[in-house]
Parts: structure tokens; C-alpha cells; sequence
């Protein structure tokens, strides 16, 4: 029988074989996953985001519902709403919505207004939603993939701040290179022809749950703790780092900051096969955890400073203990 580890390795081999140039994508989802968080996504059209979650589905043995936001969605179109069911002896029946899956991808999320985006809140932190009073609880294997277009921004609604800070992590993504761009050609080639592949059986869910208890056993120092809360504290007080971070940021991470960076650092370390936390795991997360926390101020956007740079100039001021 397969380790946890092993599992989640092959897990990410069959990810890949499918989806080409898109490495990146295809680690934070798995990590966001093990982590037991939610993740937003934000490219291009046409970047694999979609297809990414349906490969996770495809190859493990939990169900998966679409989402598309539009402008004219309803909160009920997301949660479910109840019926009135003469025939019954309880009148009204609650029927569930699509967000009542293991997998839920909230496609475009910033193209309905506020009222829908928020109907995801309680499901997102909760993991239960309440209806006519009564709560419905989620399936225990339950992940949001939202995505977000960062070009059309006409007929859109901004994430507020509250919805963002929800999302474990907010990863970028870019354009495959060359090499990868002719691999996902050649793919979709064979693709087309339809020919039999070889059915593979999927992988039990039950490999997260495994995996979970062995990130939790991931040990974490005192100076690692610190060095998490320096960097989250530094995007409240920036004054104490330096005039420019001062100046670009308005308003700094909610203490959901450094719980994502712990989780997600733990997470990154037991997926490199480490058994404790380093430096080097706090920073290849940090970035996808904070981007999305951070205000920057009205002279930061007018200067075209992205959230990234503020994050990089953080790391360069906030030093490791020990």
C-alpha cells in the first residue's frame, strides 16, 4: 500500500501528464487542497484554470460542480433554496445548490455583485450553509477554486475585502514557454482523435485525509513562528521598515495572514518531504498568501507598485531569528 506521500506524488504525475506548462497551477492547487483551504485563481483565458480542477476530479474520487458567475445569478443559485412539496408531510424540501460538492469551481467570480459572491462566505469558512434557518453542513472533503480574468474589468464587482481574505492563497499565472506551448498542441491532437487511453482507477479520497494527518505533525520552531508574525506584523506597522513601504501600504493582513502562511508553509514543507518548517517553505508561499491581503494606498497604485513588489521589499527587511 501506497504512503500518503507517494499517493499525492502520483497524484500530481497524472495532473501533469494532462496539463502542460502550467506546473505552478497544478502544485497550489494540491497544496490549497491539503491544506483544507480555497484558492483564486487569476490569468488569462485559456490558461488550463478550468481544466486544472477537472483533472483534480478526474484522477481523485470526489464529485466536482461548475459555477458560472453572471450578473444576473441569484445568492439561491449557489446555495440551494427549499421547494414547497405538497405531497411531503414537511411542506417545503431544501434542495441543495452546486456549491454542495467536494470540488466547487466559482468560474469568473467577480462578474456577480457582492450579494452572490457572499452567499460562498459561510461555505467557504464555515463549511455549512443556512437556509430559512436551518444549517446544512459540507461534505468534509470540500475545497472553492474561484477565478478571476485580469483584464476585463468592465460589467465586473471587486472581491471585497472580507471574500478575499477567505481564500488561503491567490495565485498568478502566466503563459506556458514555447516548449510547453507545442506540448499542449500536440496534446490537444491526440486529444481530438479520441483514441482509448488506459483506464486508470481514481485515487480515494481518503489520501487527503491521510496526508492532513501527517501535515499536521509537520513541526514548526519558535524563530519560524516569529519570523511569520514579523512579516505579517511588518505589513501593519510598514512605518518601522522603511519610508516607501510606509508610503505603499494603507492597510496591512488580518491574523488569517499568518495562519494561511503556517498552514501553507507546513503544507509546502511535507510536500518537499520535510518533516519541519524552513525559511525557504515561509517564502515560496508567502507571496500567493499576502498579495491578496494587502491595501496598497492611492500613491502605491498611481506609482504602479504591485503587490508582489511590496512582498519582495518585506522579505528583504524582515530578517530570520536564529
Amino acid at each position: 500500500m501506497m504512503t500518503a506521500h507517494a499517493s499525492i506524488g502520483v497524484l500530481k504525475e497524472r495532473m501533469s501528464a494532462s496539463i502542460i506548462g502550467q506546473e505552478k497551477l497544478i502544485d497550489r492547487l494540491i497544496l490549497v487542497l491539503l491544506a483544507n483551504g480555497n484558492l483564486l485563481l487569476e490569468g488569462m483565458p485559456g490558461l488550463a484554470k478550468t481544466r486544472a480542477i477537472k483533472s483534480l476530479a478526474k484522477e481523485l474520487d470526489c464529485d466536482l460542480s461548475r459555477i458560472q458567475f453572471t450578473p444576473d445569478l441569484l445568492p439561491s443559485d449557489v446555495t440551494g433554496t427549499e421547494i414547497y412539496q405538497p405531497e411531503s408531510e414537511e411542506k417545503f424540501i431544501f434542495q441543495k445548490g452546486p456549491v454542495f460538492s467536494n470540488l466547487v469551481l466559482a468560474d469568473e467570480i467577480n462578474r456577480s455583485p457582492a450579494k452572490v459572491q457572499s452567499a460562498l462566505l459561510e461555505a467557504m469558512e464555515e463549511r455549512q450553509v443556512s437556509v430559512a434557518g436551518k444549517t446544512y453542513q459540507m461534505e468534509p472533503l470540500f475545497m472553492v477554486m474561484a477565478t478571476q480574468n485580469p483584464v476585463e474589468q468592465e460589467g465586473t464587482y471587486p472581491l471585497p475585502e472580507a471574500q478575499m481574505d477567505r481564500f488561503l492563497m491567490h495565485v498568478m499565472i502566466d503563459y506556458p514557454d514555447d516548449v510547453s506551448e507545442l506540448g499542449i498542441m500536440r496534446l490537444n491532437r491526440k486529444e481530438q482523435l479520441k483514441s482509448k487511453s488506459v483506464k486508470k482507477d481514481k485515487l480515494s479520497p481518503q489520501i487527503i485525509f491521510d496526508a492532513r494527518d501527517e501535515i499536521a505533525k509537520v513541526s514548526i520552531t519558535e524563530n519560524m513562528e516569529k519570523y511569520i508574525v514579523d512579516i505579517v506584523s511588518a505589513t501593519r506597522t510598514p512605518k518601522k521598515y522603511g519610508e516607501d513601504l510606509d508610503k505603499w501600504i494603507e492597510f496591512g493582513g488580518s491574523p488569517r495572514a499568518s495562519i494561511a502562511i503556517d498552514r501553507a508553509a507546513r503544507t509546502h514543507a511535507w510536500m518537499n518531504d520535510n518533516d519541519f518548517v524552513t525559511p525557504e517553505d515561509i517564502r515560496a508561499v508567502v507571496h500567493d498568501c499576502l498579495r491578496h491581503r494587502l491595501i496598497l494606498s492611492y500613491e502605491a497604485n498611481a506609482e504602479g507598485i504591485s503587490p508582489n513588489k511590496v512582498i519582495d521589499e518585506l522579505l528583504k527587511l524582515v530578517a530570520v531569528l536564529g
